[in-house]
């Protein structure tokens, strides 16, 4: 018995791009809803410039999945929700937009960090979850911010709670409200 070869490729594809697992008919997003800036006036000197580093995460998010924290010692994850990338990227992307958005700022990507120095934010994503016992969708950022030379550091943490039932939809929902709630706290910060 011949399988075809495009069939065979068909199959492997489809086990790449699922993980070998049932994909849910739509992915979830961050999506900005900072407003567009007035003007595309670009600042040009090197201490306007932001970079925003890729967060750390616990290991719980560390998944296209979202966790749902059942407990103080269990976790879950929202049935039927799968994000098209994992938390760090897209709160990242998210910080990204809302601060030039926000502050008119020329934000860099953190591999030209070191050929266009200025203000640099790093930081952990330390919740990005469902709490079952709260009934909330709950985002933490610890975020550290370094300007001009690096010579001092501030530290702050920002968290937005928003409430959620507990569905795909729900808790996709509330995430975007909750991770741009965040996203806007930081970028006003990062601009004074």
């Amino acid at each position: 018995m011949r399988i075809p070869i495009s069939l065979l490729a068909a199959l492997s594809l489809s086990a790449c791009l699922g993980g070998g697992r049932d994909l849910p008919p739509t992915l979830a997003t961050l999506s900005s809803t900072a407003p567009e800036p007035t003007s595309d006036a670009r600042m040009a000197v090197r201490e306007s410039t932001v970079t925003i580093a890729l967060p750390t995460l616990p290991q719980a998010y560390d998944y296209d999945r979202i966790a749902v924290r059942v407990s103080d010692t269990s976790i879950a994850y929202v049935e039927d929700l799968v994000m098209v990338d994992k938390p760090d990227a897209l709160f990242q992307q998210l910080l990204s937009e809302t601060t030039h958005r926000l502050t008119g700022r020329v934000v860099v990507d953190p591999g030209q960090a070191l050929l266009v120095p200025g203000t640099r934010v790093t930081g952990t994503l330390s919740r990005f979850d469902y709490d079952a016992q709260s009934g909330e969708v709950v985002v933490r950022y610890d975020a550290a911010i370094a300007r001009g030379d690096g010579s001092s550091v501030e530290s702050r943490r920002f968290e937005a709670r928003t409430p959620a039932n507990g569905t795909a939809g729900s808790v996709s929902q509330s995430l975007n409200v909750a991770a741009n709630q965040v996203a806007n706290d930081v970028a006003t910060w990062i601009g004074n």
